[in-house]
């Protein structure tokens, strides 16, 4: 068995771990990078956020074409999705990317150890790979970004066949005729789009009342409608029960408006959340502690219980996004450099990519309540928005919450084309601690669907211009 000595070794090679050895390489540390895949990127890169993105994007421009095209004057006769080639596409795309990842490693002269990485105490790390003999590698410092996979339903277990998670779900060879989903957080309602778009029968179920649970209700409701526009079925406050073959057909069981139903179905997409992916990874043989919810247990500056060791991403509490986890990653090379380094945990936006799409940064209505803080809100319909009905997509709106008595920006919710993008402006008077009126003052270019995030700013003192 072979040892290797390194400054650092990152365990997965997601956002957050090759981030994070990127930024120590950087810093001048002999880093190494384990993965499990014969790729790097981590589910983010392979299979989720990237491929995601990629069939959501075409398949928005198909449904476009195919259900306003008149109104733009394009004429299409014959108009159907070529599921082959929009696969294709989407595997081109995560090929150049993985491929990029490689290639700075490369050029960093990260040492990259294809295998599964597992603690073994004393600064150690043995990688296992198929056919080989274990190796151990040694470093003064050992970081955990291994990631998180689908939860699970224990009346509802994957078979990669029927029941999928959003991995199978990115690379369906077929449209399954009918799908259910069953959760209508991110991944449910961008997948739901992807295949309702290509002509699926889309029934989401959701166990809360309302479409993307963690916004404010106006949001999820007025997002509800749209979605009902574009053909998906919505199911609210309903609790799924299980699977059950009748012949050749599947229902799917649920307990909705007090007596059970059945659903025939094909496919059915589970994503009711994801959990850190920590098995065999030798937690209690290295002295790594998790706490209650089975997630590795670290300080404020991500240092675990056992010397030597940190963790980041989803591995650890927060939110699982890929943009928490790099944060997270560059703040631990820097503290492994002597570097000062902090993250503002609340000023992570967050992002569901369906069309509109919803963002949010800071703080919603409902927190602000918990934290019995005074605010006052400002609204903005893009009905009201010269861009937005240029271009046929006036359906959303703009929320802005700002401090009662100092009128500090607290968060803002925005349902609208390119809310990815605009939210970053949010995040940025965040980060200051702006004020709505700073917001308001910010000159913003016209005509853009960006305007709707200023006269909202505006409205929290009555003081829009294009509303009411």
């Amino acid at each position: 068995m072979s040892e290797q000595q390194y400054d650092l070794i990152v365990i997965g090679a997601g956002p957050g771990g090759y981030v994070c050895a990127f930024r120590a390489s950087q810093l001048g540390l002999r880093v190494a990078l384990v993965e499990k895949r014969p790729t790097l990127g981590g589910t983010c890169l392979n299979v989720g956020c990237i491929p995601s993105k990629a069939l959501l994007h075409s398949t928005e421009i198909f449904h476009a074409v195919q259900s306003h095209g008149s109104r733009h004057g394009i004429k299409v006769q014959n108009l159907e999705p070529d599921l082959e080639n929009l696969m294709e596409a989407k595997d081109k795309t995560v090929k150049k990317l993985v491929g990029g990842i490689a290639q700075l490693c490369k050029s960093r002269k990260i040492t990259v150890i294809q295998g599964t990485g597992t603690l073994a105490g004393n600064n150690r790390v043995r990688v296992a790979s198929d056919g080989e003999e274990p190796r151990e590698f040694t470093a003064d410092h050992i970081v955990i970004s291994t990631g998180s996979v689908s939860v699970e339903l224990p009346f509802l277990r994957f078979d990669g066949e029927v029941v999928v998670g959003s991995d199978e779900a990115v690379a369906f060879d077929a449209v399954p005729n009918r799908l259910a989903v069953v959760g209508a957080g991110a991944i449910g309602l961008e997948l739901g789009s992807v295949w309702s778009r290509l002509g699926s029968e889309v029934t989401i179920i959701e166990a809360l009342d309302q479409v993307a649970p963690t916004f404010d209700p106006d949001i999820g409701k007025q997002a509800e409608r749209i979605f009902k526009r574009q053909g998906m079925r919505l199911v609210l406050s309903a609790k799924v029960t299980g699977l059950k073959r009748s012949g050749k057909k599947r229902l799917l069981q649920y307990d909705a408006e007090g007596k059970e139903q059945s659903l025939e179905v094909d496919k059915v997409l589970v994503a009711v959340g994801r959990r850190p992916f920590l098995d065999g990874l030798g937690l209690d043989e290295a002295g790594v502690e998790c706490d209650d919810k089975k997630r590795v247990q670290v300080d404020d500056q991500l240092r675990t219980s056992a010397s030597g060791i940190w963790a980041i991403g989803d591995a650890v509490a927060g939110p699982m996004l890929a943009h928490k986890a790099e944060e997270e990653g560059v703040a631990v090379a820097e503290r492994i450099a002597g570097k000062p380094a902090h993250v503002n945990y609340d000023v992570i936006p967050n992002v569901i990519y369906t069309t509109p799409e919803i963002a949010s940064a800071g703080l919603t209505e409902r927190d602000a309540k918990e934290r019995k803080i005074a605010y006052k809100v400002g609204k903005f319909p893009l009905a009201a928005n010269g861009r937005a009905l240029a271009a046929g997509t006036a359906e959303g709106m703009v929320k802005v919450l700002a401090e009662q008595e100092t009128d500090r920006l607290l968060g803002v919710q925005i349902l609208a084309p390119s809310a990815s993008e605009i939210i970053a402006a949010v995040v940025a008077h965040l980060e200051y601690g702006g004020s709505a009126e700073d917001l308001g003052r910010t000159v913003h270019a016209h005509p853009t669907i960006s305007e709707a995030l200023k006269e909202a700013a505006l409205a929290v003192h009555g003081s829009a211009l294009h509303a009411l």
